[in-house]
């Protein structure tokens, strides 16, 4: 008969498991998937390789070739990168026909804005207090761009471009578009026939015409149905057709969320006595904005992008003021590659960091995977 002594012994004699190195754990998570088998391995060569190709044209374009003095005359016989053309047009690329002597309002106001963005993106200052921090960004964003008061000069909306413009249009149209987005979802997920049919129609036709249309109707369209004498600022009529035209699609992303909650949430809290805006306030409309951050993320991204093509109804956003500063005759035909570089790392960095911001927040709401 086997006794516990015996069991005890008999473990004791058998080999300890040891917990695999960091050397080892390190090759079974990164140099496993990439050298496993003999395919992976020459997967990985040639990505490498095209990688390190990259990498090399990359800094001799920037480096080793590239023109730091000189001027236009200089890059025209160069084979590199032209950096006196960023010394020359850096600043009307950013601020665009914005007063010069006046860029330090718009780069304060841009700096307090990104700020109000940063403190909004930390969870631990998610309450009503971001709803002051707001209220002053506003009126302090307003007052530095537009001027007219404390001895600021006036600068009006016609003067506005280059990277702010594009950045308001872009964030205030999903600031406004988002709650009209989530009334839209909601009205178009009721079950009052007239107004769900209502959201159907709105949505339907906005989603169902390119945005380069809408600009073209609130730019041109509008003031014909306006009452003689009474105009609408052009900024402000585009900054409408934005706003409409992202919540349509933000609706379509929150009624997805929404579709995903599953019908045991809505009677558990109705059970609970709580009415239906209750219901929705505190259980289903958390849940459901939870499961619609990767669509919500990319309709921003793709909504920050979508800003240039304000430039058909005259105003002068971020890509507009890049194309007008090669197009100068000075730099013409000289410095195309550089500035749709600078253009593209501009995109590239909001891009990415809206997207890394969402895989913080699908990670902290354990919604996405590491």
């Amino acid at each position: 008969m086997t006794t516990a002594t015996d069991i005890a012994e008999a473990q004791l004699k058998m080999p300890a498991l040891r917990e695999p190195s960091v050397e080892r754990r390190l090759f079974h998570r990164t140099l496993k998937p990439l050298f496993g088998t003999p395919v992976n391995a020459i997967v990985t060569l040639a990505c490498l390789w095209i990688v390190w190709l990259g990498i090399k044209g990359a800094y001799g374009w920037l480096v080793t070739r590239a023109v730091t003095e000189g001027g236009a005359q200089a890059c025209k016989v160069g084979h590199g990168a032209c950096w006196p053309f960023y010394e020359a047009k850096l600043r009307f690329m950013i601020f665009g026909v914005y007063p010069y002597d006046e860029h330090w309002r718009v780069a304060l106001a841009m700096i307090l804005f990104l700020g109000a963005i940063g403190i909004t993106m930390i969870p631990r200052f998610w309450n009503r207090n971001l709803l002051v921090l707001w209220g002053v960004t506003i009126v302090a964003t307003a007052t530095l761009i537009w001027g007219g008061v404390f001895d600021l000069s006036y600068v009006p909306t016609t003067q506005w471009s280059g990277l702010p413009l594009s950045f308001l249009l872009s964030a205030v149209g999903l600031a406004f578009g988002f709650p009209l987005g989530v009334v839209l979802a909601l009205a178009r997920s009721s079950k009052l026939p007239a107004i769900r049919v209502i959201a159907i129609v709105f949505i339907e036709v906005i989603r169902g015409v390119p945005l380069i249309s809408i600009l073209f109707m609130a730019s041109v369209m509008l003031p014909l149905f306006m009452p003689s004498g009474i105009t609408v600022d052009k900024l402000l009529r585009a900054q409408i057709a934005i706003i409409i035209f992202a919540a349509a699609y933000i609706a379509e992303a929150v009624r997805g969320g929404l579709q995903a909650i599953p019908r045991g949430q809505h009677e558990a809290s109705s059970a609970m006595g709580l009415h239906y805006w209750q219901s929705m306030r505190l259980v289903v409309l958390p849940q459901a904005l939870k499961i619609a951050i990767p669509p919500l993320v990319n309709i921003s991204i793709g909504f920050f992008q979508d800003t240039t093509l304000v430039t058909i109804i005259g105003l002068l956003d971020f890509l507009s003021t890049v194309r007008t500063a090669m197009t100068d005759p000075n730099w013409v035909g000289i410095a195309v590659m550089e500035g749709y570089v600078f253009a593209a790392v501009v995109f590239l960095v909001f891009s990415y960091g809206m997207g890394a911001y969402s895989r913080f927040l699908e990670r902290r709401m354990r919604l996405g995977y590491d």
